[in-house]
């Protein structure tokens, strides 16, 4: 439990340092007209929040950093949250009073204001992904080695996917196999057959169905959903102008990451509903260890229909981040609200 001080003390820092992203020492600190102790006091209590997991000292002669327990810390007790600015609420009410012709539109827009609005990475998942289910999935065989999946969704969109058929395994356990997933997958949402698949139907399949697990195999690359239309990224390389992505090889990891479709559609919907703050090795992903993922989604009569994120350092500027995902996702879903009337 840290005292009155040292929350004052951690705030100071961590304030000062998500605006200068250099070490600050305890002088510093005692020039703010806020905080109104001495140095020396100053130096014991950042000695102290340092060996409690809060503070890091980079370099001997440097000052103290936020830890992501800091960070952490400070984003759970010590916020305070920036109040939307007259001007950028008046850009979102403008934008927001339009009706755009495409729910595609509006998501890119979206993704292109927040990433300018905030200097980071936006990354914007628009109601597809949630919606788009399976409705029905068909087999048909071309030879004795191959055959062609027909996916049909609830949108009424039709794909065809060839597969090689698993050796030794006959046609008659394959329609055995797709029955199974007809009868248990109808209507579950694109983005979560895979795991669905695994997690929920492995062990019925495994009583009727002999080579189940090759079938598994193939059957999933059958449903991995394309949702690269579906996901949309704004401001990639605003991260690079960061004091925290000089490091070369950061950079390409970075980016690397924000190639990876299907790696993004995971990070972001794994999100729980709602606003969520994930800070540094929270996130999972080693590419993003040393940044904070932001998310808030948003939802009509309870329904959620996509997240937006805002992607960047851990030394982030959390408030005014918070406050323009909350403005953001609620005039979302009032728009969405209209739309889907």
């Amino acid at each position: 439990m840290l005292s009155d001080r040292q929350k004052m003390i951690l705030s100071a820092i961590v304030d000062d340092y998500i605006r200068s992203a250099e070490p600050v020492g305890s002088r510093s600190i005692s020039k703010r007209g806020d905080v109104g102790f001495s140095p020396a006091t100053i130096r014991n209590e950042m000695s102290d929040l340092e060996e409690l997991g809060f503070l890091e000292q980079p370099h001997t002669s440097a000052g103290r950093i936020p830890s992501e327990k800091g960070y952490r810390y400070y984003v759970d007790h010590l916020l305070q949250l920036s109040k939307v600015t007259a001007p950028d609420y008046n850009m979102l009410r403008s934008y927001f009073a339009e009706r755009l012709q495409e729910v595609e539109q509006v998501i890119q827009q979206v993704a292109t204001m927040l990433s300018g609005l905030t200097n980071y990475t936006s990354i914007v998942m628009g109601p597809e992904v949630f919606n788009t289910t399976l409705r029905l999935l068909q087999v048909v065989p071309l030879s004795d080695t191959s055959a062609v999946a027909i996916i049909v969704t609830s949108t009424g969109q039709v794909e065809n996917k060839v597969f090689q058929i698993p050796q030794g395994v006959p046609m008659g356990e394959i329609e055995k196999f797709v029955n199974i997933l007809n009868a248990r997958l109808a209507g579950v949402p694109l983005l979560h057959l895979r795991s669905k698949m695994y997690n929920e139907i492995g062990e019925e399949l495994s009583k009727h169905v002999s080579g189940y697990e090759d079938l598994l195999k193939v059957f999933e690359g059958v449903v991995d959903d394309d949702k690269e239309d579906r996901i949309f990224l704004s401001g990639a390389t605003k991260m690079l102008a960061q004091p925290e992505f000089k490091d070369v090889e950061k950079v390409k990891t970075f980016l690397e990451l924000l190639d990876e479709t299907p790696t993004l559609v995971k990070l972001i919907s794994s999100a729980p509903d709602g606003l969520q703050v994930r800070i540094g090795s929270e996130n999972t992903l080693e590419a993003i260890n040393n940044c904070s993922l932001i998310t808030a989604t948003y939802a009509v009569d309870g329904k959620t229909l996509g997240t937006i994120g805002i992607l960047g350092p851990t030394r982030m500027e959390y408030g005014r981040v918070i406050g323009l995902l909350e403005h953001f996702s609620k005039d979302m879903a009032v728009m969405m609200q209209r739309w889907y009337k």
